[in-house]
């Protein structure tokens, strides 16, 4: 696939600038990531988005693979090695300046604050993410309900996730969802 030069330069920047902002990994960015892959510049549908995240998801290796996937869907393999660097390049310096600031630091109050302010805003972003997914992926009441009912028992019970997953790939499998 030939994408212009102009796209890679586009999923280059868009996601190296995303990286700086994955805040608790890549998966706390799937809003922005949803917002300029299906609304900005059209390159998917939501119902591809939320298909990728889920093979992201079920793939073994890092949750990163999601934007290996939507740069591949774009622009064939360069656009996914452009938008896998792009996504991991900047953050992995960026934290590497910073852990070597924090550990020359270490007697400083301000590096647990900075970590303690930072926690709550991880879980928005991942509380967000999980907003932009059911949006995308439930496309009937029926689904929706099932996604409430896992959220409710992933909440109030200790009942392990795979019991969900289980119980939502038979209800997918029967056809109900």
């Amino acid at each position: 696939m030939n994408a212009p030069v102009s796209t890679l330069y586009t999923l280059a920047w868009t996601f190296g600038l995303m990286s700086l902002l994955a805040i608790g990994g890549a998966n706390s960015t799937i809003p922005e990531m949803h917002r300029v892959a299906v609304d900005v510049h059209h390159w998917m549908t939501d119902t591809q988005f939320a298909d990728m995240f889920a093979i992201a998801q079920l793939s073994p290796g890092p949750n990163v693979l999601i934007v290996t996937l939507i740069g591949f869907h774009v622009a064939g393999v360069i656009g996914a090695l452009i938008a896998t660097f792009a996504m991991c390049g900047p953050s992995a310096i960026l934290a590497y300046y910073v852990s070597n600031m924090l550990s020359r630091s270490s007697q400083s109050p301000w590096p647990a604050l900075l970590q303690t302010a930072l926690v709550p805003l991880s879980i928005g972003l991942m509380c967000a993410s999980g907003l932009i997914l059911t949006l995308t992926a439930d496309r009937s009441w029926v689904a929706a309900a099932v996604t409430l009912t896992a959220a409710v028992l992933a909440i109030a019970t200790r009942l392990n996730p795979f019991w969900m997953l289980a119980m939502g790939g038979v209800l997918g499998f029967a056809g109900w969802v």
